[in-house]
């Protein structure tokens, strides 16, 4: 059981917050690449850690991430003309490029020299896996890029969902380690079959047990933890085990267990304390990932669909998250389509931060313990002078994955020789490193 005072330090990132400042220290995703499509295009707004930015997409095509407000007067940018390599504000005319210099202080006299007296607040971008990435933390810190491990390589085919939930960054990614949830919640969606291993269909996917309770082994890592959810297999339960193996990628991010197809991933962005971008994944080969429509489709994820134009859900507390209780007397467990919207309305009713002094935590919960523990130690380190968990040397290896098999009884799942889904008709990717961030 955690107290009021460690909930708080687990879970909130705003301002000096220890959390988030621990977060600014790892490249953050900030929006899609297809919301800042086009060279002088609309520049969108984004939140990260309770500070308001805008995104646009300069006229050389740069991508610039800023202080939403002007550095004159406050009004905001997200308005402003996208021209000629600048964002310029509506209301006096300052302008503003990718690095936050002030290119044109229009209402002010030319001999002031006053632009040059003034820097307006922007982050280091790049662009990588379909999504604009900054680096928010202090600039004597900054890391090269490293692309993440569900997007190891620029032929890796990356498909994103986006759904803006309302409520804390940490129950979300609790949601997302926790292996035991999923043979309740999303077992008309994961559904068990007489099959060899987990297989996708064009409707569900298909898993190899009727476990649902399964037995948790963690091993701790420098970059998080790994853990297994062992099962017992629909056939030939008595010699071999169904290991499903998640990765938690500190500080929020999980490798979730593949199918027969292509991986899925989850990244969980703090907005603020009580909001979060969720982004769920699915990467490959681009013949067996499936596109940005299908994926989206699949999950219940659609804008104009399941979504506002500002990724959203129109399914909420105050509509029951459009629960069909018909169905479920059909046969459906929760009446609630897509899995993500049943993760959803379970996040969400659990409060804008989930106040785990009341949580009862049983042997299913193992993963649920272990990232609370860690990434307490992980913030409490920080504080003392040490470096942000999971960054230089403590970095992700390459070769670490999820990963689910049925395997023999004598296997042990940490020594298990797994390897991302591929085509098998050619080489695995190997990741590369050799792309770098631009200051833009």
């Amino acid at each position: 059981m955690m107290t009021s005072e460690e909930n708080d330090l687990l879970c909130r990132v705003e301002g000096q917050a220890p959390m988030g400042q621990l977060m600014r220290r790892h490249w953050t995703p900030v929006c899609l690449v297809e919301e800042v499509p086009e060279p002088d295009g609309k520049p969108v707004r984004a939140r990260l850690f309770g500070e308001d930015l805008v995104v646009f997409r300069d006229t050389e095509g740069r991508v610039g991430v800023m202080d939403e407000y002007c550095p004159h007067r406050r009004a905001s940018l997200v308005f402003g003309r996208n021209e000629n390599c600048g964002l310029r504000c509506l209301y006096h005319g300052w302008k503003m490029d990718v690095h936050g210099n002030v290119l044109e202080m229009v209402s002010e006299p030319a001999a002031s020299g006053m632009a040059q007296k003034v820097k307006h607040k922007a982050y280091p971008t790049h662009e990588w896996g379909g999504f604009v990435w900054a680096y928010m933390g202090p600039a004597d810190t900054q890391p090269e890029f490293r692309p993440p491990a569900w997007a190891p390589h620029a032929e890796v085919r990356v498909t994103i969902a986006k759904a803006i939930v309302p409520c804390n960054w940490a129950q979300i990614l609790e949601g997302a380690i926790d292996s035991a949830h999923s043979s309740s919640l999303h077992s008309s969606d994961m559904v068990p079959a007489r099959v060899d291993s987990a297989k996708a269909t064009d409707s569900m996917w298909l898993r190899p047990s009727t476990d649902k309770a399964p037995r948790m082994q963690v091993e701790r890592t420098p970059y998080g933890f790994r853990y297994a959810a062992i099962r017992r297999p629909i056939k030939d339960a008595a010699k071999t085990d169904y290991v499903r193996s998640t990765v938690f990628v500190a500080p929020a991010a999980a490798l979730i267990p593949p199918n027969n197809l292509y991986n899925v991933a989850n990244i969980n962005v703090p907005m603020d304390d009580t909001n979060t971008a969720f982004y769920f994944m699915a990467w490959g080969h681009p013949d067996q990932t499936p596109d940005t429509d299908t994926w989206r489709k699949f999950l219940g994820q659609q804008l104009g669909v399941d979504l506002d134009e500002t990724y959203r859900p129109l399914r909420n507390r105050d509509n029951m998250f459009w629960q069909d209780r018909a169905a479920m007397k059909a046969g459906n467990f929760t009446g609630i389509t897509g899995f993500p919207n049943q993760d959803i309305a379970m996040w969400v009713t659990m409060g804008a931060i989930a106040d785990r002094t009341h949580d009862r935590l049983g042997a299913s919960d193992l993963a649920i313990v272990e990232f609370r523990k860690q990434m307490l130690e992980a913030v409490r380190a920080f504080q003392a002078g040490a470096p942000a968990i999971g960054t230089g040397d403590a970095a992700i290896p390459p070769s670490v994955c999820s990963f689910q098999a049925i395997v023999p009884k004598t296997t042990d799942w940490r020594s298990f020789d797994a390897k991302p889904v591929w085509d098998g008709a050619e080489p695995a990717l190997e990741p590369s490193y050799s792309t770098s961030a631009t200051d833009s």
